[in-house]
């Protein structure tokens, strides 16, 4: 399967399916990669990624939380398919930021015997 192809969101209809598809397009070629099974599935469906869009916006009202629209398009394609979300915090992770007041650099200090014996 032509995942570029197949997962085009230049011709995508409809305001919210617009809003989602590109996200959701990227998604879903994550999880093709981790499972060649649910590509195949995405093949031998006959459905449009069109057609998995409508669907996962039915009945959203004005909101929906990323992680339910992955839901609904794996399960769209895979029945028994499931998504499991898992978010970390690394407060001493190098994000770029300058570091916090009380993170210090580890810093070697060297002592000779010499210099602390007086003789």
């Amino acid at each position: 399967m032509n995942k570029e192809t197949y997962f085009k969101t230049t011709d995508i209809k409809g305001k919210k399916q617009e809003a989602i598809a590109i996200d959701t397009a990227i998604a879903l070629k994550s999880f093709c990669e981790q499972e060649p099974e649910f590509e195949q599935a995405i093949e031998q469906s006959g459905k449009t990624f069109q057609e998995c869009l409508n669907d996962v916006v039915k009945g959203i009202g004005n909101s929906i939380s990323d992680i339910e629209v992955y839901r609904r398009a794996v399960k769209f394609y895979f029945s028994t398919a499931t998504v499991n979300f898992v978010m970390n915090i690394d407060l001493s992770g190098n994000n770029g930021a300058a570091p916090d007041i009380t993170m210090t650099e580890n810093k070697t200090l060297s002592v000779s015997l010499d210099d602390l014996l007086d003789f």
